[in-house]
């Protein structure tokens, strides 16, 4: 089969889309960046491409929240092409502020039939609980055992770099609800919650870890959700920034050598399409 093509969609703002298609070409398809401004004018260019991924940065400045304005505009003028696009044997990954854009447009987790309208958001990706841009390495444990782009990895590390990425809900009982369809895709990570984990038997239900190993408060220590085919991800972590071992901080200390981790999650969106 051809490569798959994957739409890197960018917009005024967007600062990692360079780095996120190399990323996928690396892992064997063939990314192309476009502009917002040209899917707006023509939303049909979306059906030329197998995969969208929206990268991290700081779409419109963030000027009224993290990936507000870029979600409206999802939710708003691409609404009808992007429920046939998520409907369709697709694959969706938003990455920090793509992860802001996917969940306040709704489209993240809606249900898997779909509305012909986005579902409004019962949660959010707001302020860190230290009310500071948090820019370090983070430990991941994957906790979903649906999610196509974490398929077969298990604990991995990663650099975040964010100052709204605390997930956040107005009643407890979504957390549940995620739990339930299995949503929850990746856990911050510690010694402490592995001891934890082992003996209460659960990755999501454990106490919120403190900084630096949960660096913005994020309620069950959720760092990526999932939607329920699995096939939509939305990650505050960069892991287009760990495609080398040579890229972590450590790497000399640890004699680390090769791929880094995080290219097996764009590896992994390939060879779905195999």
């Amino acid at each position: 089969m051809a490569s798959p093509r994957i739409c890197i969609l960018r917009a005024p703002g967007t600062n990692c889309d360079i780095e996120t298609a190399h990323a996928f070409e690396l892992a064997g398809a063939k990314a192309e960046r476009v502009h917002l401004f040209r899917v707006l004018e023509t939303p049909e260019l979306l059906r030329e491409y197998q995969g969208l991924c929206i990268p991290g940065g700081f779409s419109y400045g963030d000027d009224l929240g993290a990936g507000v304005i870029f979600s409206g505009q999802l939710r708003g003028q691409l609404n009808e092409m992007m429920q046939e696009f998520v409907q369709a044997d697709t694959l969706v990954l938003g990455i920090c502020n793509g992860f802001q854009v996917l969940l306040k447009s709704g489209l993240l987790l809606q249900s898997p039939a779909g509305a012909g309208q986005a579902d409004e958001p019962s949660m959010t990706l707001t302020w860190n609980s230290n009310a500071r841009y948090t820019d370090r390495w983070v430990r991941l444990k994957v906790a979903s055992q649906s999610c196509v782009f974490l398929k077969d990895m298990d604990e991995f590390e990663s650099p975040v770099a964010h100052a709204e990425g605390r997930l956040a809900v107005g009643d407890p009982g979504v957390i549940d609800k995620l739990r339930q369809q299995d949503s929850i895709a990746l856990c911050y990570w510690s010694d402490a919650a592995d001891q934890q984990s082992k003996e209460t038997g659960s990755v999501t239900d454990l106490d919120v870890l403190p900084e630096p190993e949960n660096p913005n408060g994020s309620i069950a220590n959720i760092a990526a959700l999932s939607n329920a085919t699995g096939r939509i991800l939305g990650l505050m972590p960069h892991p287009e920034r760990y495609l080398f071992a040579t890229q972590h901080p450590q790497w000399t200390r640890n004699g680390f050598r090769g791929e880094g981790d995080g290219l097996q999650l764009f590896r992994n969106a390939v060879n779905y399409f195999k």
